[in-house]
């Protein structure tokens, strides 16, 4: 299957996700969110959830268990940002690469621990707009299906990521950016 910029676009494996007490407990202290329900079992279990849930975009972690995520550490390899060596753009490239474009998660109900999540994720629709100062901006959406062991839908993420044509000229603008 083609898409608008003719590359190919592809449905990835599948990835099995436990959700964890602990687990929860560290992404809600790491966004600095002392709500109860993320940590205190007693407490949430007398809130509306009835027990410990996961925060709201708690199943980003998924990509802690793709073995292919790029921005993962792999032990003894260079990765991206893992400054054992220079990992960023050489030369000038022929697009910008990629932009995050917007986030969307729909609930059908909460995380919580004990689920097993399986990510299924697919490809969404695929639209371009045309832009002075970067050529064509191809947007394509990425949709993300979590089901939990008993194969029933938890929650559906989509991403829209943007690539560009060319990259923008950074023509020296206030601190280093660009102008127009």
């Amino acid at each position: 299957m083609r898409g608008l910029g003719g590359k190919e676009t592809q449905i990835l494996p599948k990835i099995t996700f436990p959700v964890e007490a602990t687990h929860i407990m560290m992404f809600a202290r790491a966004l600095d969110d002392t709500n109860p329900a993320y940590h205190d079992a007693e407490a949430a279990r007398r809130s509306e959830a009835g027990g410990i849930v996961a925060p709201p975009t708690f199943t980003t972690a998924v990509a802690q268990f793709d073995p292919d995520y790029p921005l993962r550490p792999k032990h003894g390899e260079s990765w991206f940002g893992s400054a054992k060596e220079a990992s960023g753009i050489t030369g000038k490239p022929a697009t910008s690469g990629g932009l995050h474009g917007e986030q969307h998660f729909e609930y059908l109900r909460y995380p919580k621990p004990g689920d097993v999540l399986t990510a299924e994720v697919k490809p969404g629709k695929e639209w371009s707009k045309e832009s002075r100062r970067a050529g064509k901006l191809i947007f394509r959406e990425r949709i993300t299906e979590f089901r939990d062991q008993a194969g029933d839908l938890v929650l559906v993420a989509r991403s829209v990521g943007i690539t560009t044509e060319r990259p923008v000229e950074q023509t020296g603008g206030a601190n280093g950016t660009a102008q127009g």
